[in-house]
């Protein structure tokens, strides 16, 4: 009969250690930083499409359209007092009216590589510190006036008018 006693008293007391050990390893978890996100504590923030009227001679002459995606610096994101959604697409707009030099119409005056560059450097010139790592181009398309004007018309005119009607042979 002692010997079950002691065995009970042995089994309380390694299940009492083994729940305190327990506790406190997952306590030193909870306390200790989390992880960094991929890449070293980069976050990575997306855009919808967005729509830039091109101007010239004073009048829309097509539209930029681009949706862009930000590696951001994880730890000063919570500290911005605007959404950065927000800011990032007020700092695009900013950067393609500032940059009269881009001409969308033309092949080589888009340079990608100076887009993404003069962008990412624009924003962290804006908040003062080096919030944008990299920015990636998931979409970017021009779309001269009269490009627009003829999607909206043949779409206007539906498809059985917008193609001719076939020719009866007279035999």
């Amino acid at each position: 009969m002692i010997k079950f006693v002691f065995a009970a008293l042995w089994i309380c007391a390694v299940t009492v250690g083994t729940m305190l050990y327990s506790f406190q390893f997952s306590q030193a978890k909870i306390s200790a930083e989390p992880p960094p996100a991929f890449f070293g504590g980069l976050d990575y923030v997306s855009t919808d499409v967005i729509s830039v009227p091109v101007i010239k001679a004073g009048t829309v002459d097509g539209y930029f359209l681009t949706r862009l995606s930000y590696s951001v610096d994880s730890k000063k994101l919570p500290a911005l007092s605007i959404p950065v959604e927000t800011m990032l697409v007020d700092e695009i707009y900013s950067h393609l009216y500032a940059n009269p030099a881009i001409d969308y119409a033309s092949e080589n005056g888009f340079d990608v590589a100076a887009f993404r560059d003069g962008l990412r450097e624009s924003i962290n010139k804006r908040v003062g510190e080096k919030l944008i790592h990299e920015v990636f181009i998931e979409q970017a398309d021009y779309l001269s006036k009269a490009e627009i004007r003829d999607k909206t018309a043949r779409s206007r005119l539906g498809p059985a008018d917008a193609a001719p009607a076939p020719q009866k042979n007279a035999h």
